[in-house]
């Protein structure tokens, strides 16, 4: 009999892999002061990873929201800052960077991650150390320019608005994303794997980002965001896996 992997949250027994049946989200891509995001990632704990530098000096963040609608940990909005990373003991070119995060191919450290449902926090904060905190979302999905609200306790951490873009082939084929997170001094990596995608646009540009008064929005402006989107991307509907985590570090 095959062992089943089994984590209990909140007196309910998640099954791994968790299964994402269907989800939607939109992302745009900054760059940020390569330095900057190191010492954000510092802040957080003792991952020995660096950021993926796309040129000189400077790394990728992205800002994504995902409104998950048919998965294992009930329905729930989701943001997350992100930092594209250097693959673990090698060197990878600002070309190579770019093709990893087209394929979803790719390394990205989980920074932040407000979320709007209670089992989603406490399944991502136990099972793989994904910073998540509880949030107040307004998201716009369907229309064609899309656009997402995130705030707590009435500050807002950051207001995205992403242009349509161009039409791209879907992806059918599985693609892993290695997601790294820090939580209370322990890094761990987690595989994320994508198993499909519909109605894929992409565009140079097109996003606006508004950063408010909440301490998030106060970490992203000390990372010298870029004041143009490198890229934009939005995904009608997409399928994925998260698999255990792997812990890299163990707690303090």
């Amino acid at each position: 009999m095959t062992d089943m992997r089994v984590h209990d949250v909140l007196g309910v027994d998640v099954e791994m892999p968790v299964r994402i049946r269907s989800a939607r989200c939109f992302v745009a891509g900054f760059t940020a002061d390569t330095e900057a995001v190191r010492a954000a990632v510092r802040r957080r704990g003792d991952l020995d990873l660096a950021p993926l530098q796309v040129r000189r000096g400077r790394a990728l963040c992205m800002l994504v929201f995902v409104d998950y609608r048919d998965g294992d940990l009930g329905p729930y909005n989701e943001f997350g800052v992100c930092f594209l990373m250097q693959p673990p003991g090698r060197q990878a070119s600002a070309l190579s960077a770019m093709r990893s995060l087209a394929s979803a191919d790719a390394h990205a450290l989980i920074h932040d991650l407000p979320v709007d449902g209670e089992f989603t926090l406490a399944a991502g904060r136990g099972i793989w150390g994904f910073p998540k905190i509880l949030a107040d979302f307004e998201v716009d999905h369907d229309s064609a320019v899309k656009h997402g609200r995130v705030s707590q306790d009435g500050r807002l951490i950051a207001d995205l608005t992403v242009s349509r873009g161009v039409p791209v082939p879907d992806s059918a084929r599985d693609t892993v994303l290695q997601a790294y997170s820090q939580l209370d001094g322990v890094a761990l990596r987690t595989p994320w794997r994508l198993t499909s995608t519909s109605g894929t646009r992409t565009r140079l540009g097109g996003a606006r980002l508004t950063l408010g008064d909440h301490p998030i929005a106060d970490e992203l402006r000390r990372l010298d965001l870029s004041r143009r989107a490198l890229m934009a991307s939005s995904v009608a509907d997409l399928s994925m896996t998260f698999d255990d985590a792997t812990v890299l570090t163990p707690a303090p």
